[in-house]
């Protein structure tokens, strides 16, 4: 039978590291995590110190951010500069938008960037900071994992297009508007006003080039961007983005009538977190199979398998867990029994306990 230390420990996180007769100000809350044991001051200290790495490396890549418009403002007001020169030319600021363009993809590359450190931040803030301010302390159930993931395996929150309309409609549609109003204003008024639609597109005209391909090319050009502005407007997973905490279809729901998507971060990633299935083949069942259930609280089953190369009987294991959880589970195994043979392999969808709800995917299918 389990002792009442043992009960606590599998149904809280937290446990007092001191007898039950000591008074509450001489003990210390543990925190229990897949069998770690850390103090709570140890804790927070950790997660203290990681949140401020995570804001500094975003601070660093928003720099970069401002660093890039930069480039673009200086090399706009330059190139206007030369093409309104006496001898200037308009192709100038022809090669400048293309050039604001290329700035546009190397900023968006690096958005990408500050918005994978940023979504860590916002993680820490919303789950973990923002629940210890309002007691009792119950953080989202998939935040640790979710950051955990995030950082074992790197994984950008937002897709390249979702960047791309962000950077241009905060900052480069201005751009590209003073560049586009700059370019007509050279090829229809300097250095004088233009007579007939000929001489428009005389000016137009780039060597062999005729005008109206030009001028056709440059109304492409600005359609096309309009319609990018247009079309990633409706994306909203930037968590740096000063934006909702929770998605906008939620507002309103009945409280009677929660969904899976109610009360979720916006900025939380919609796919299920990886999942694994783990086979062990051992000759030290027990011993393993009793740290899969103590220390990382998961089911596992045996199987009896035959080496057919030896003859010799052997005990096959077999666990569903997540991506996070396998380096603890070979570590645990290699701690038993050296000579085991362990197969990871990926799966396509876990239904039961501790993954998503069984009933819960059939009312999926049948309403779908």
């Amino acid at each position: 039978m389990a002792t009442n230390e043992e009960k606590q420990t599998e149904t809280s996180p937290f446990e007092s590291s001191a007898p039950e007769e000591a008074s509450s100000t001489t003990s210390e809350a543990v925190w229990t995590y897949r069998g770690y044991r850390l103090k709570a001051s140890e804790f927070t200290t950790a997660m203290v110190h990681f949140f401020r790495a995570e804001v500094q490396r975003a601070n660093v890549w928003r720099q970069r951010l401002d660093a890039t418009t930069n480039w673009a403002v200086i090399t706009t007001g330059a190139a206007i500069a030369l093409a309104f020169d006496p001898n200037g030319f308009h192709g100038v600021i022809i090669l400048n938008t293309l050039l604001i363009t290329l700035f546009l993809y190397i900023e968006a590359r690096r958005y990408r960037y500050y918005e994978l450190w940023s979504y860590r931040v916002r993680l820490m803030e919303t789950d973990f900071y923002a629940a210890m301010l309002v007691p009792p302390f119950h953080p989202a159930p998939d935040w640790a994992e979710s950051l955990a993931e995030n950082l074992l395996h790197p994984d950008f929150p937002i897709s390249m297009w979702e960047a791309i309309g962000r950077r241009l409609r905060r900052n480069y549609l201005w751009i590209y508007l003073i560049l586009g109003i700059s370019w007509l204003a050279k090829l229809t008024m300097y250095p004088t006003m233009i007579a007939h639609w000929d001489e428009l597109m005389q000016r137009a005209a780039i060597g062999s080039i005729p005008g109206i391909v030009v001028l056709a090319g440059g109304i492409l050009f600005y359609f096309l961007m309009a319609a990018i502005s247009l079309a990633t407007a409706p994306l909203q997973q930037a968590s740096g983005e000063v934006l909702p905490r929770y998605l906008e279809e939620t507002r309103g729901l009945p409280l009677s009538q929660p969904t899976a998507e109610a009360g979720k971060p916006w900025f939380r990633p919609s796919r299920r977190r990886k999942q694994l299935v783990a086979m062990i083949i051992t000759d030290q069942a027990q011993a393993i199979a009793e740290i899969i259930l103590k220390d990382m609280h998961r089911g596992v089953t045996a199987l009896a398998g035959t080496g057919m190369y030896t003859g010799k009987e052997h005990r096959i294991l077999i666990c569903a867990l997540t991506i996070t959880e396998i380096n603890q589970l070979k570590s645990s195994v290699r701690k038993v029994d050296q000579k085991a043979f362990v197969i990871v392999i990926p799966a396509q969808e876990i239904l039961g306990r501790g993954f998503l709800p069984l009933e819960e995917n059939q009312e999926r299918k049948e309403t779908g």
